[in-house]
Parts: C-alpha cells; structure tokens; sequence
C-alpha cells in the first residue's frame, strides 16, 4: 500500500530475487567499530537500532579483502573463516528487525595510512605518508581471487549482498583513471584496459556467489580531479559492469583528495543528484543517488523526477536512527537532521578515533549511552537554552524528570543562532528546529525572557542546577579596544550591525572564519547560495564534458577587503575541522582575505589596526575592527563551594569550558550528564 506521505520514497524496491522494502539506503560510514572483533556486540546494535528505525537497505563501513588493502593498521578485514562469526553478529541483528545489509569490500590503495599498500602505479597521494607499490600482473590476480574469497565469505556471513567500493580515490578508481594509473601494460592505457581489473573482479564475483546475492558497485560518476575521466568513460564503465553481473549502482563524487567539496554543509542539498539521474538513462539497472541528501521531502522529489531509483543517506542516518518511521507516519519536524558538519564522523574518522554525530552523541555508542526512564523523577533547572541545556534537558525529560528550562533570550538556540548566520551554515536551524520539537514532546517547561539567580532558583527547590550558560567574547589587552572602529562578533552575526569595506578580525579560529565567511558575501544575497552561483565558485562542470568534472572557477567578487589576523605563528586555521577546514580556507583564499600569523596588535586608532608582524611595523587602514579572540566562561551562577545540602550544581558546555567554542562536547556533555541524574 503507498505511503501517504512519501509514496516513492516508502515504496519497496524489487531486484527480482529480493525485495527492498523500501527505496531508502544508509550509506556506508567507517566507525572504527568494524576493526576490533571485541566491538562487533557494539556494532551490532548500531545498526539493528536503524534496521528497526525502517531503512530498506544498509552497507557497512569498509571491509577490507587483504591486508595490501587496509586503510588503517590492522583494518577490518574479511578473508578468514574465523571471520564469520563476528559479522554474523551484525547479519542477524539487521535480520531480526526486518532489514537488509550488504558488506561493503573495501581496499584503500594508495589511500592506505599503512606501508603495505599497492595500487595501480607507484605514486604517492596526498593524503597519506607511505607511498605504494604498483602492482604486478600475479599481484593483480591475487587481489581478484582476495576479492572474490570476501564476497565468498559475506554471503556465509548472512549478509545479503556487497557493495564494490570503485569511487572515491580507493584502487579500483586508481586503476580507472589516468590520473593515477601510469600502466602499458593490459591493465593500463585505454580505458578497455583500465577498466578491467573492477570488471574482472565483478565478473568473477558474480560466478562465486550465484544469482541470488546483490553486487552493488559503488561508480564513481564525477571525479572532480585533474586526470579524471570523461561522461563517456563513465558510461561505458557502467555499462561493462552492468553486463558483468552488478545489481545496482551506488553512486560516488569526488575523490578524497578532490580540491572541491562534496559532503560539507555548505554544499548545497542534493547538488549531484542529476549526475545520478544522467547514469540512470544509460543502465537498464536501479540507480542510487548520494550526496548532501538530508531530509525525506528532497529524496521524493529525486525518486518522483526519475532522476534515481533509490537514494543513499549515510550521516542522516548517524543523525536519527528512525529517519524512515518517522517519515512515514509524517512526523518529518521530528527528526534529528544531519547538518553535514563532519566534526563527529568524518573528522573522527580520519584522525583515529570512533565516529559518532554532534547532534546525537549516542550514535555508535548506543550500548554505552543509554536513556533509561528513571524510577526516582527528580526535579532539575537547566539555565541556557544553547546546544548543551537543550541537551541536557530533553534528555532528562525524556528520561522521566521533571526539568525547567531558562534562558534569558527570547528564543532557544545561544551560539547556534550565531553560527546558522553564516552562508554555508543554514542547516543549524534545523537543529533549533529538531530542539525546539523535543523540548515539546518531552514536557520541559520553557521559560525564555528569565534571567534567574542562584538564590531563585535554590528557593524553587530544584534537585540539580544544571549551569550551560555558555560564554561571554573575550575582550583584548589592547591600547584603543574602546574605539569606535571596534565591534565584536556578536555585533555582526547576531545584531548585523552596518560594516564597513575594508575590516580586520582578531582572531583567527572557527568564529573568526565565520565572521570572514559572512562579511566577503554580500549579506543581501539569497541563502543558501543557488546551486549554479556554487557549481560556478568552485568550478563543477555536471555535465563533465572536461575530464574529472572540472572547469575554471568563476572570478570573485567579495564584498570586502578583510584581514584575518592572529597571534600564533602557526598556519592560519591550523585547528579547523580535518576534513572541513581546508574548504574553509579555500573559501577565503578565493575571496583574497588576506591571512597573517605571527601578529603583534599595538594600538587601534582613527587611522586603524596598528601591527607588528615579523619585527616589521604596519597600519592596517580598515573601517572596522572586529574582535574574535576568544571567550570566557560566563559561571555566575555557579557557587563558590559545594554544599551538603541544597541542590547538586553542574556546569557544561561553554560554562564549563571556553576556550574553544566547540557545540559537539555540548551537546554530549548535555546528554551524558542527563543520562547520570
């Protein structure tokens, strides 16, 4: 029966041997938890929690075939029988809540953080330190029969297919493209031949594991790098594969090593969506499409226009698990939306670390987060309506307390009315949004417009005072701070006061490159930016008529001439985001900001921003100075020393910790905190 709500969306998918029950793919996602066989329980549970949230098909984070094929050290690995048993864990969780999963096989190549890796030539890349062997004919082989053993191996497993990871940058991309593949021999040079180990592996797949089993390819269908491949190149690899045996087409954009950003929030939502649509006109076989595809009502459009059969939805995933049953039963203002901020996930992912979700810090932590209802409701304010009080309180509500939410400002969201100011950042508010819905649903009682004491609210009679205050900037020691020149950040983002053409910023961390971000546009231009005005700054051509993807970006025009200024030697934006920062930089560097480190500030006067850098003295003529060297933890409810008696006091978030602004420690500290009471 259609779904009354999202009726392409919600409808189940038939792959003739199998049915999907519906078009709805959580898209494969590295936690960490795949590499341990001690974490396989935790695994477990992570996704049997959004087989039960209603998605139709899952892919795990990536398997490797081989040890040549490990991203990291001793990387999740499927090649032995003794295997079997950990992922059976998984296989069967997933079952027992009516969905399915398929592994995704894995090998990095020359991506590989590891000094075993072997790719399609010797050439190093980018992102790691060790560069590879290039493969001989018996090692291209021996990687063939690796591949086929893991697929073998799967299937006993209880999986009910694979995905071939081929985009990205990972080895069977490297050997696709002239970028990376440098070959003269039969796995090298026309694309007959570079196209031949993926299409043997997929042949040869498909001959071990019979009819009944989903090949998925995961098809890199824009490459968006220099020495990438052609729209025909692409089809005609798409249309081998297909003869070979695959299922149906996952679709990959970019390379990790990409220039251009294709996953972070101020990538405009479903902007690849019609490369999908351009692939499934030329296979006869379903087609997924991926890529900055956040909410129920974008995916329907895509599936309703024929522009895919099925769409893939990793992080919306970590984000809410019940995405599709709350899409279904049409409750889409109650899901916790993916703001594609990559500071939990990916940024984890890349430096080591278990993957999680700033707006849900239970994700791949469910067996160690855990909400329970309580036995005992205890009665407990939370004063600062920011990310870690909206946390904190929701979280104790839901867990049966009785709790009182204050804020002195008129709306609920502290830094975070800030930061969704910021193009590129309007996904924030659908945070505000998900928050100010929980805060419904679970009871708490709001009182904005209140600033409380601490005598209010020992006299109320509270069990817990929960202090998320946040902060208050930071004002410098500098001679002329005072002077009419001078504003802060709050000036700008929060009360947009008037600014002038030429601007200096103090302070060079996450919000002075906000503040930068915000004033090189014009803030009279529609957010978010129009795909095209996008496509056009970072030089996406989607009809990939030039090879990879890529064409000249269009010229700049900012708004103002800025100066990011900072204290430390260090490169400017050094401690952004692993795999957000550089977009960050790339962005200012675009729009001619001009970055400066090592910065004595002197004096601010009516001829400007007096500055030494390197021992050289410099005024800076600018209309404006804006301040964004840090914060202060704003305590003031906070007592002086702990009591027997009276209420326990708790302080998260800024309030406990300013020296960075960092909204993912809120928000789980707001949670683990309310989880304890």
């Amino acid at each position: 029966m259609s779904n009354a709500h999202f009726p392409h969306l919600l409808a189940p998918l038939d792959l003739g041997f199998t049915q999907l029950r519906n078009r709805v793919m959580m898209g494969s996602m590295h936690t960490g938890l795949e590499d341990r066989f001690y974490n396989y329980g935790k695994l477990a549970a992570y996704f049997k929690e959004r087989a039960r949230g209603g998605v139709g098909l899952i892919v795990t984070g990536g398997i490797s075939p081989n040890r040549r094929g490990w991203l990291l050290p001793f990387g999740g690995t499927m090649n032995s029988l003794f295997d079997i048993f950990n992922h059976r864990k998984v296989t069967r969780a997933v079952h027992e809540e009516g969905g399915k999963i398929v592994m995704q096989i894995l090998h990095a190549g020359r991506y590989g953080y590891q000094p075993f890796i072997v790719s399609a030539s010797a050439q190093q890349s980018p992102i790691s330190k060790f560069k590879p062997k290039a493969l001989t004919e018996a090692g291209i082989e021996s990687t063939i029969r690796d591949y086929v053993r893991c697929a073998k191996l799967a299937q006993k497993s209880g999986y009910d297919g694979v995905e071939i990871m081929g985009s990205e940058g990972y080895l069977l991309n490297q050997f696709l493209c002239v970028r990376t593949n440098h070959r003269t021999d039969r796995w090298g040079g026309s694309i007959e031949n570079r196209m031949r180990l993926p299409v043997e592996i997929v042949r040869r797949v498909r001959a071990a594991v019979g009819p009944n089993f989903i090949i998925m390819y995961r098809h890199s269908i824009l490459d968006l790098v220099e020495g990438g491949n052609s729209w025909d190149e692409v089809i005609e690899v798409a249309q081998a594969l297909e003869k070979a045996g695959v299922t149906l087409f996952n679709t990959g954009i970019g390379w990790h090593e990409a220039r251009v950003p294709t996953i972070v929030t101020s990538v405009p939502r479903a902007a690849f969506a019609s490369v999908s649509g351009r692939l499934k006109q030329a296979v006869s076989i379903p087609v997924i499409a991926s890529n900055r595809i956040n909410m129920p009502a974008q995916a329907e459009d895509i599936l309703a226009s024929g522009t895919a059969d099925m769409v893939s939805m990793a992080r919306p995933f970590l984000a809410d698990p019940d995405f599709v049953n709350k899409a279904a039963q049409g409750r889409v203002d109650e899901i916790n939306t993916c703001i594609a901020c990559n500071q939990a996930c990916l940024d984890h992912t890349f430096s080591n670390q278990r993957a999680s979700c700033l707006v849900n810090p239970r994700a791949a932590h469910e067996t160690e987060l855990v909400y329970r209802k309580t036995s005992v409701a205890k009665r407990v304010a939370v004063v600062g309506a920011g990310p870690a009080g909206l946390s904190a309180a929701t979280v104790a509500a839901s867990c049966g307390h009785d709790v009182s939410l204050f804020d002195s400002s008129d709306s609920i969201g502290g830094q975070f009315k800030i930061a969704m100011q910021v193009p590129g950042k309007e996904e924030f508010k659908e945070t505000l949004r998900y928050f100010a819905k929980r805060v419904e649903m679970t009871g708490v009682k709001l009182h904005l417009g209140k600033r409380v004491s601490r005598e209010e609210l020992i006299e109320l009679g509270f069990d817990h005072i929960i202090v998320a205050t946040g902060i208050l900037p930071r004002t410098p020691r500098i001679d002329g701070v005072n002077h009419p020149k001078v504003m802060s950040y709050l000036d700008v983002l929060l009360h947009k006061k008037p600014v002038g053409k030429k601007v200096a910023i103090i302070g060079a961390g996450g919000i002075g490159f906000d503040v930068a971000e915000y004033l090189v546009h014009d803030t009279n231009i529609p957010l978010p930016m129009p795909l095209n005005t996008w496509l056009g700054e970072w030089g996406i051509d989607l009809q990939a008529r030039q090879n990879g993807g890529l064409v000249k970006p269009e010229a700049t025009h900012p708004a103002r001439e800025i100066f990011l200024l900072q204290r430390k030697a260090s490169k400017v934006g050094a401690g952004l985001g692993k795999t957000s920062g550089w977009v960050h930089r790339a962005t200012l560097q675009r729009n001619q900001v001009k970055m400066m480190a090592g910065v004595e500030y002197q004096k601010i006067d009516d001829q400007g921003l007096h500055i030494s850098v390197g021992g050289k003295q410099q005024i800076l003529d600018v209309d404006h100075v804006i301040l964004c060297a840090g914060q202060e933890s704003l305590t003031e409810l906070m007592p002086a020393q702990t009591s027997e008696t009276g209420p326990r006091f708790h302080k998260i978030g800024g309030a406990a910790l300013a020296s960075e602004l960092d909204a993912k420690r809120a928000i789980k500290e707001g949670a683990e905190l309310a989880a304890s009471l």
